[in-house]
């Protein structure tokens, strides 16, 4: 039986996508690099130290990586305090609502910096319905590497095999399975570029999930 449910959360709770997109091509601009569409989408599911080393490398730029992340950081905090049209995604809010309700543990576990999951969750008041925020920035290695969600599973109530992670990207689906846990990709409109064939269950809606659905998961889909 499943016990404690582990989000992603950049396409899965919240799409910041267009405000992380927003910010780093600025931010590229400023450096006069072009990165192309191709490089950007290998990103999904890195933390912004990894995809920042990456270019660093790349590029050959002669910056501080601390120095690139807090330039980018900036200009994504400017962007996210400014941006009215910022959505959960749908249907993902009544299904954290009913498996909180239902006694699922749940936690997030995000590339994202702390400082982002914090403000995305201050703005959405999901504070009380995690018990645990894990955020990419405290590991050497991003997503496809286990480690982030190894350590969510660590702070779970019930053993791994009683978890679940749902993911929307390649990077992260590949973590979760390197982890051992089983995997429900969500193929939200972002996906479009991601490979979501290694996850054990695909969806296309949160309206697909319920508590009874998520609790019986290991028994159904053996």
């Amino acid at each position: 039986m499943i016990q404690t449910v582990i989000f992603d959360m950049d396409g899965v709770i919240v799409d910041t996508e267009p405000v992380h997109h927003y910010a780093y091509h600025q931010h590229f601009k400023e450096l006069n690099i072009e990165v192309t569409d191709e490089m950007y989408t290998t990103f999904t599911g890195n933390s912004t130290r990894n995809v920042f080393q990456r270019i660093k490398e790349y590029f050959g730029l002669s910056h501080e990586v601390e120095d690139l992340i807090q330039r980018k950081r900036s200009i994504f905090n400017e962007s996210f305090d400014t941006k009215e049209d910022l959505y959960l995604i749908d249907g993902v809010e009544d299904l954290i609502k009913d498996l909180h309700a239902n006694g699922i543990q749940l936690i997030v576990a995000s590339s994202a910096s702390n400082v982002t999951i914090h403000r995305v969750f201050t703005r959405f008041n999901l504070h009380q319905y995690f018990t645990h925020i894990v955020s990419g920035e405290d590991f050497p290695k991003s997503k496809p590497h286990p480690a982030i969600f190894e350590h969510a599973a660590s702070l779970s109530i019930a053993p791994k095999e009683n978890c679940i992670v749902i993911e929307d990207s390649t990077n992260g689906i590949q973590a979760a399975v390197s982890a051992g846990i089983f995997c429900v990709g969500y193929n939200s409109f972002h996906s479009k570029d991601q490979d979501l064939s290694k996850a054990n269950v695909v969806i296309q809606h949160f309206n697909e999930l319920n508590f009874e659905k998520v609790r019986d998961f290991k028994s159904v889909c053996k």
